[in-house]
């Protein structure tokens, strides 16, 4: 059950990163003039959860 939840972490993860990363780069999903301040720190969220995730997921084997 913990490698699920870890796997779902990582997925979760990569997909606030396609979003916001995209968001980021072309302003397609979101449109406004908080782009800097709302996207990268969800970009740096989303790496630091999706390392974390990996990190322990590693540990459990």
């Amino acid at each position: 059950m913990q490698k699920a939840l870890c796997i779902f972490g990582m997925v979760v993860a990569v997909l606030i990163l396609l979003i916001f990363g995209l968001d980021l780069i072309t302003d397609y999903p979101f449109h406004g003039s908080l782009k800097w301040t709302m996207d990268l720190p969800m970009v740096i969220c989303a790496l630091l959860i999706g390392y974390l995730g990996w990190s322990t997921l590693r540990e459990q084997d």
